[in-house]
């Protein structure tokens, strides 16, 4: 039961470490990008890197053109379920089993409002290693890193402002108002537990 519980956790956390130290970096691919590897990024460190078949820079395709959300500096990347209850346990438990969950009456990246997102959630701590695992390493998220949603083959890119550690009862983030397009990532936290939201605020960047 140990080893199901902190399996993903784990895993997670292992390949941001081996990444990081080799200064593995990951890139957004879209139909319309072209880049040049920067000649001061540093590569990997020696024939380690080698043989564990680590690249300097992995391009990440969106899962989804349709709906689907990619985040750079941890690598997630993961298609996202349109209009989940997030007050039906029983339905957005199920969603979480595949990816990430919009929560209905939140809005759609584009339209200009609120845009609340939730994965990782689990009601048993031995149930943890059912639920997607993509939303784990979001407390590595610091000011200003990149939050990449693609919706209907648009790309919508948004910037880290802030971060939140509240209680499950502070459901008013759920509700927020803003006079920007503004994007809430959500997930449980310790992992493998309910006690505690972590939450992540983004801001859409303009031209």
């Amino acid at each position: 039961m140990i080893g199901k519980t902190f399996y993903q956790p784990a895993k997670e956390e292992v390949r941001y470490f081996v990444n990081q130290y080799f200064n593995k970096k990951y890139m957004v691919k879209t139909d319309n990008i072209t880049f040049k590897l920067d000649q001061n990024t540093n590569q990997p460190k020696g024939g380690l890197a080698k043989l564990l078949n680590i690249k300097p820079i992995e391009m990440l395709t969106p899962k989804d053109p349709n709906f689907s959300i990619v985040v750079p500096k941890i690598g997630a990347n993961a298609g996202i379920l349109p209009n989940i209850n997030p007050a039906d346990e029983k339905i957005y438990l199920e969603a979480l089993k595949h990816g990430v969950a919009h929560a209905q009456g939140t809005a759609f990246p584009g339209e200009g409002g609120h845009i609340f997102l939730f994965a990782h959630s689990t009601d048993y701590i031995w149930n943890v290693g059912y639920y997607n695992a993509v939303f784990y390493l979001l407390y590595k998220l610091e000011k200003d890193d990149e939050v990449n949603l693609f919706y209907k083959g648009q790309r919508y890119v948004y910037r880290v402002s802030d971060k939140a550690m509240v209680n499950p009862s502070q459901v008013e983030y759920l509700t927020r108002k803003t006079n920007r397009e503004f994007l809430t990532l959500q997930t449980c936290w310790p992992p493998g537990t309910t006690l505690k939201r972590l939450l992540i605020f983004a801001v859409r960047k303009t031209e």
